[in-house]
């Protein structure tokens, strides 16, 4: 996805993670389900509290089960409270310690400390950042058509200082091997390095030229990198190609509100605010997010419709996946700015 500069620019097509490590914004295309378990089903359809009960019960019965556990440790990511990421954390490594040749379970040791990361800050990374990286890449070793690891890899090579481990060469040799394996993941993971690199015409006709097949993961990535360069052009002002790329995902996946989303960011940064709540309604319609809400809450409030406004920042406050730190905390200050009125 992000890529997910500042999460409230991007709309959360999936639970994504987000990693900053010594200043570099790294985007983790995986779900925080990792690969496909038992309740992946489930996690996609947002039915958290279903998958919370289904996996307290398995623990119960089966205290290393490794779906479970990837799946308690994707809930706490979910919930995103401070001071629950060394619980999520020691439920991977019970995963790995129990199941250490299951690549899911590593691929989910580095998301947890991902997370970790980008809720405790830079500092963090000193010491944690090979960590992710290093998990990842067992993650491809134990299962190499584990590409919601291969995106995650190629993501941290992309971004990460050199010292990091951060390299433009290993992202290209990882697409190299990826292309052995399956050639549409290793074009969707060249498409992501011509994005890396401003190529935008060349990225768009690689991710457009791939036939995904109907396979979730793949599909995950063609939309991100979609809606990545969309939301790039956006960035840069590019209203027209910007338009042109989130109606070009709306169209491609209907069931998903990463078009209608961007569309919605799009008028909001041209100030159209109420023809960007609609686009933004038409989202939540398929894809209720946190960051959905927020952005009605702030159009809202550019109309003066205050009321209408605490509500909808109010609601951004109860979907799952919650707001990222810094949103969230701006929520909250609206609130009680808006309260106090």
């Amino acid at each position: 996805m992000s890529i997910k500069n500042v999460l409230c620019n991007k709309a959360p097509i999936i639970p994504t993670l987000g990693l900053l490590i010594f200043g570099f914004s790294i985007n983790f295309a995986s779900s925080s389900t990792a690969e496909a378990h038992e309740y992946t089903a489930l996690m996609r359809a947002k039915k958290y509290a279903e998958v919370e009960r289904a996996v307290t019960l398995k623990l119960q019965a089966e205290p290393n089960n490794a779906d479970a556990l990837i799946a308690k440790s994707s809930l706490i990511l979910i919930e995103g409270k401070d001071g629950q990421f060394d619980a999520a954390q020691s439920l991977t490594e019970k995963c790995i310690a129990a199941h250490p040749e299951r690549s899911e379970c590593h691929e989910a040791f580095g998301n947890v400390v991902g997370s970790k990361i980008v809720n405790n800050g830079i500092l963090s990374a000193l010491g944690s950042a090979g960590k992710v990286r290093d998990a990842f890449i067992k993650a491809i070793e134990l299962d190499p058509k584990n590409f919601n690891a291969r995106n995650s890899l190629l993501q941290y090579y992309l971004q990460a200082p050199s010292f990091a481990g951060g390299s433009v060469s290993k992202a290209q040799n990882l697409v190299v091997e990826t292309m052995k394996i399956s050639p549409a993941a290793g074009s969707l993971l060249q498409a992501t390095i011509e994005l890396k690199e401003e190529k935008y015409a060349r990225a768009e006709a690689t991710a457009l030229a791939v036939s995904v097949d109907g396979m979730e993961t793949l599909i995950d990535m063609q939309r991100g990198v979609l809606t990545n360069l969309g939301h790039t052009y956006l960035k840069d002002k590019k209203y027209v190609e910007a338009e042109r790329l989130f109606k070009e995902v709306s169209q491609r996946y209907p069931d998903n509100g990463a078009g209608n989303y961007g569309m919605g960011r799009l008028l909001q940064e041209q100030a159209k605010y109420k023809d960007a709540i609609g686009f933004f309604e038409k989202a939540n319609l398929v894809d209720s997010t946190a960051y959905g809400y927020y952005r009605i809450a702030q159009c809202l409030q550019s109309l003066k419709e205050n009321a209408k406004a605490i509500l909808a920042f109010e609601k951004a406050l109860m979907i799952k996946p919650g707001l990222a730190k810094k949103p969230r905390a701006d929520v909250e200050d609206q609130i009680k700015s808006l309260k106090g009125a």
